[in-house]
């Protein structure tokens, strides 16, 4: 079953002269359950086709379908709120809120939506992400690689359909790299997560179910 559907996507900026064609018609599907690295050099594309994924930007022409739905027909409120229901978001830099805590911190989707917290799948998290003993700490008193931790709670605790991974590795220690990617991969494999990840480090993309090399804004 697929859950990312990506047809003729297009995204340039600038105009005349100046115009920059960043995405160059891209089509691709992806599998509900799969894990998919994206690679490319800096300037390739594979950044704005992860944004353009997760409906953080809007293409020049094209579509994409995630879970079913045509993100690009819903007006920015809906798809603000569809994103933050069904698309899990995990950046480099992990973008917490720094006066929440570490429990705070991952429900927080749920608070913006009004909902109430799942507290089997948030203990789950918890302990899958080996935070049991931090649930009450600040951001500022967490390493780097328990903050990016916390970001992947947080990417999770909705149950979306898809998780995006912005370079997750990119600002880490090898050690605290290696550790992220073995905590994707079990959200992966053990929580049936649908996992995006996009990372210039080749190492890295083979731990990957599949790997899609971008250059020049096309699937090569």
């Amino acid at each position: 079953m697929e859950i990312v559907k990506v047809e003729n996507l297009t995204k340039k900026y600038g105009k005349g002269e100046n115009e920059v064609i960043a995405l160059n018609n891209v089509s691709l599907t992806i599998e509900k359950g799969e894990f998919v690295a994206i690679i490319g050099s800096s300037g390739s594309g594979k950044s704005t086709l992860l944004h353009l994924i997760g409906g953080v930007d809007r293409p020049t022409s094209g579509k994409v379908f995630v879970d079913g739905k045509d993100i690009y027909q819903l007006n920015d409120d809906n798809l603000a709120i569809f994103r933050r229901q069904n698309i899990g978001i995990i950046y480099q830099f992990y973008n917490l809120m720094p006066i929440l805590n570490v429990k705070e911190n991952i429900t927080l989707p749920c608070d913006l939506d009004g909902k109430e917290v799942d507290q089997e799948r948030l203990n789950l998290l918890i302990s899958t992400l080996g935070l049991k003993e931090r649930i009450t700490h600040l951001p500022n008193e967490l390493s780097g690689g328990q903050q990016q931790r916390v970001a992947i709670g947080r990417s999770l605790i909705n149950n979306p359909a898809v998780v995006l991974a912005d370079e997750p590795t990119g600002n880490l220690d090898s050690k605290s790299s290696n550790e992220i990617i073995a905590l994707l991969k079990k959200s992966n494999k053990e929580l049936g997560q649908t996992i995006i990840m996009i990372t210039h480090n080749p190492e890295i993309a083979k731990e990957a179910d599949r790997i899609i090399k971008i250059e020049d804004g096309k699937i090569v």
